[in-house]
């Protein structure tokens, strides 16, 4: 994932889960190490689309849902993918059976956040730094891709087990299976909740 979407993670999930808008740019640059440049470039096109305002020393974000669709659109999950496999077992014993360093992402995420599935799914996502633990507890196998382990940024890790609840949405409005789109519109309604 690149800088630009842990600061846009950082944002929605501050927006949304914990219902704080206001930041200052030196603050993001000294929670993730990143240069204030970094943050500034960060905000360049929310700002241009009055998705953030910027004040004196602080910005707020004015409209999430503008930000969180933006990301949705540029978000690119084909390059964060590290493996693909088949593993001969069903979905929930896959998610079971996953080691306690991964971060769930995609449906599995999405199922956890409702607390039930939007529709039956076929494929685990999860966010690992590398598959070697997955390779200690799965046999993977050829045939139809039903695990797909994506690259964790590292700071993932800031929000639990699970993906946060916008970028679950991003990922998920980035695939193309049918099963997503009905994802998508639960998770939306979520997010309006905590934005009304």
């Amino acid at each position: 994932m690149k800088k630009i979407e842990i600061i846009w993670r950082e944002l929605l999930f501050q927006a949304t889960e914990k219902g704080n808008r206001q930041f200052t740019q030196k603050d993001l640059a000294q929670i993730f190490g990143f240069s204030t440049s970094t943050i500034f470039q960060t905000l360049k096109v929310p700002r241009q689309m009055g998705a953030v305002r910027v004040t004196g020393r602080n910005f707020v974000v004015e409209d999430p849902e503008k930000l969180l669709y933006h990301w949705a659109s540029v978000r690119n999950l084909q390059k964060d993918i590290l493996f693909t496999t088949h593993v001969d077992i069903p979905i929930f014993e896959i998610e079971g059976m996953m080691p306690p360093n991964v971060t769930y992402g995609g449906f599995s995420a999405a199922r956890k956040i409702m607390g039930q599935a939007a529709a039956d799914y076929d494929t685990v996502y999860v966010y690992a730094e590398s598959i070697s633990d997955l390779k200690m507890r799965f046999t993977f196998k050829k045939g139809r891709t039903n695990l797909v382990i994506l690259k964790a940024d590292p700071y993932i890790s800031r929000y639990g087990q699970i993906t946060t609840l916008t970028q679950t949405f991003v990922d998920l409005w980035s695939l193309p299976s049918w099963q997503a789109k009905d994802f998508v519109n639960e998770l939306k309604e979520k997010i309006n909740g905590f934005l009304s």
